[in-house]
């Protein structure tokens, strides 16, 4: 990974909404474009090639899963921050106000999948055509990076009929997203893994769980994780968490300084966290006090998709030099909470990319 020398570099998480009017490869030439434009250094296809999802493009690249119904109410609907905001939430939800629809589109219901025989990758043809299309369109300025999913985030939309125990049943996803991190390192792009799911099912499994049991089931899930990630170069890998980051109110996201240790022990250099959104932003002070390993690379969000009003430069410029000044200018990228396709309207996405990208320049100039 690129480190942050001369300027401050850029970045973003992944998802990107989708051009108007265009859909397959000249989608992905025009995000690509787009980025190059306003002044990206690291950048992806938009997640364009996965059709925006983070998810459910993962549906057709395993073996051993069936369609299945889930055994009561599906574990995302449920929670504390849903009881306790229950109107809310259900006004939200009348209004398609959680996340932003083009054309009031109602989103589509993911998939509930059932584990019915032994796991295998199968989704090869689909991963080299994302590759091809990034490398193809992007050329050699600059680093790429291509999103995938960590077993913990996948796991939440599976169930297991077929393994024994449900250790077995991890380690076998695990093992076969291997293929899927190798590919994408192998091809020389960054590996970015998304597990957005590790640390929200705080509040719908973690707080009858308790803190301490509820770490010891994301270190499991993590170790799982850096068992799939083995022999992978950590400097070719960056992870990604956050709570969920749904248009909601998010009263009861875990606190960062209860994750640090389990975000810091995945086996990547590069850590990307939400830290800019009006929940999470004062949590930069947890870097007071934990030390960020050596040759680990931090990428807060400076920007967020939980509002639509568009960050001054000054304000990013301010969160990225509160950053620095704790961790050091060559541990730093600037980046953003969370994806923004799906949850924000383009117009509105890429404003706040650019004032990204402007905010880096002055905290650039304030540190020259």
């Amino acid at each position: 990974m690129q480190r942050s020398t001369d300027k401050i570099l850029t970045t973003h998480v992944g998802s990107l909404p989708a051009p108007a009017d265009v859909a397959g490869e000249v989608a992905v030439r025009h995000l690509i474009d787009r980025q190059r434009e306003i002044g990206l250094d690291i950048i992806n296809e938009g997640e364009f090639t996965k059709e925006g999802d983070w998810l459910s493009f993962a549906d057709e690249r395993f073996s051993g899963f069936t369609i299945g119904e889930h055994k009561g109410p599906p574990m995302v609907t449920r929670g504390k921050d849903r009881e306790e905001f229950s109107h809310f939430y259900k006004w939200a939800a009348e209004r398609g106000t959680l996340f932003f629809e083009p054309g009031d589109q109602i989103r589509k219901v993911r998939k509930h999948l059932v584990c019915t025989g032994p796991i295998a990758y199968s989704g090869q043809d689909a991963l080299q055509r994302e590759i091809r299309m990034l490398k193809s369109f992007a050329g050699s300025q600059g680093e790429l990076f291509l999103t995938s999913t960590a077993p913990a985030s996948l796991e939440v939309y599976r169930s297991n009929e077929y393994y024994s125990r449900e250790e077995d049943f991890l380690s076998a996803l695990a093992e076969a997203l291997r293929e899927e991190y190798k590919t994408i390192v192998d091809s020389g792009v960054i590996l970015q893994i998304d597990d957005a799911w590790l640390p929200a099912l705080w509040d719908r499994i973690g707080m009858g769980m308790g803190l301490e049991a509820f770490q010891r089931r994301c270190q499991v899930r993590v170790d799982v994780l850096n068992h799939a990630l083995r022999g992978i170069p950590e400097d070719r890998v960056r992870y990604h968490f956050c709570w969920g980051s749904w248009h909601g109110p998010h009263a009861y996201d875990l606190e960062l300084k209860h994750l640090t240790g389990i975000l810091l022990s995945v086996k990547a250099q590069g850590y990307l966290i939400e830290a800019a959104n009006a929940r999470h932003e004062h949590e930069y002070a947890v870097w007071e006090t934990t030390k960020l390993p050596e040759g680990k690379i931090l990428i807060p969000g400076v920007i967020t998709h939980s509002t639509d009003v568009v960050e001054h430069p000054q304000l990013v410029s301010q969160r990225i030099l509160r950053f620095v000044k704790l961790l050091g200018k060559e541990n730093v990228i600037a980046g953003a909470d969370c994806g923004f396709g799906g949850r924000t309207h383009p117009q509105i996405a890429w404003a706040k990319l650019r004032s990204l990208v402007e905010g880096a320049a002055l905290a650039s100039k304030a540190l020259a």
